[in-house]
């Protein structure tokens, strides 16, 4: 039976005058990955920020539309938003490890949160990186500055740092169009395990990516969502002509 985690209702964004964003309807089963796919501009990304409340930084930006986690409102009068990012975790296009070592990277989070004990954070660490699937990688050098890692070692490493506070669901916007294929490939294969402990929603501009890791897809087109369904049947059996033609790259 699948249950949904994140429900989010009529979803509007503007900038000012414009809108951004249509009337979004769609929700997330608990260990599933969701990708939301569509050409660039089209309004995913920013729908993917409304769910951790991102957007709020922006000057002149005006959200409507429910946004549930579980039973919280995401964007109520009394919701936290450090709480609320501790259960809902982002990972960004470019990796962004802060400029201290492996280890400070990881915990960042449990310290803001106030964790000071010395064993509980070397077990988040480890936690964490095996989750992430780099602790083989680092575990010798934890006191190494993150920055001496590669890319695609980088990216691992933010996602570690999401998973340490143990969120319910992992946001990550295009996290592999800036790594090289084996990279990439790592990442996939990271994300294909972690769906079975969280729910995973992920921005792509990479069809073929969708098709090999996501179980929905959700297409985007200029601040509509034009349908979502199976991944199987965006790809195989779309119900709009918009989904067929950007599928079989006639645009975007």
């Amino acid at each position: 039976m699948e249950k949904q985690i994140l429900t989010t209702k009529n979803v509007k964004l503007s900038y000012g005058d414009f809108e951004a964003l249509h009337g979004i309807d769609l929700a997330f089963n608990e260990h599933e990955i969701t990708a939301l796919i569509g050409p660039s501009g089209c309004g995913k990304s920013t729908y993917l920020r409304c769910l951790n409340r991102m957007n709020d930084q922006i000057d002149g930006v005006n959200i409507s539309g429910e946004f549930k986690l579980h039973d919280t409102d995401i964007y109520g009068e009394n919701t936290d938003v450090v709480e609320l990012r501790k259960h809902i975790g982002m990972v960004f296009q470019q990796p962004n490890p802060f400029p201290m070592s492996i280890y400070d990277n990881v915990v960042f989070g449990l310290r803001v949160a106030g964790v000071r004990d010395k064993a509980k954070l070397d077990e988040a660490v480890q936690t964490a990186l095996k989750q992430a699937a780099i602790w083989d990688e680092v575990k010798d050098k934890l006191d190494q500055n993150a920055l001496a890692l590669s890319g695609g070692q980088q990216q691992r490493i933010c996602i570690a740092r999401a998973l340490a506070v143990s969120p319910d669901v992992l946001l990550l916007d295009e996290p592999t169009s800036a790594l090289d294929p084996h990279s990439s490939r790592q990442i996939e294969a990271t994300l294909l395990q972690l769906k079975e402990q969280y729910t995973i929603i992920t921005v792509t501009h990479n069809l073929q990516q969708a098709a090999r890791i996501a179980d929905r897809t959700a297409f985007f087109l200029q601040g509509d969502l034009i349908e979502a369904a199976s991944t199987k049947q965006i790809f195989m059996n779309p119900e709009h002509e918009q989904t067929r033609d950007f599928i079989t790259g006639r645009f975007g």
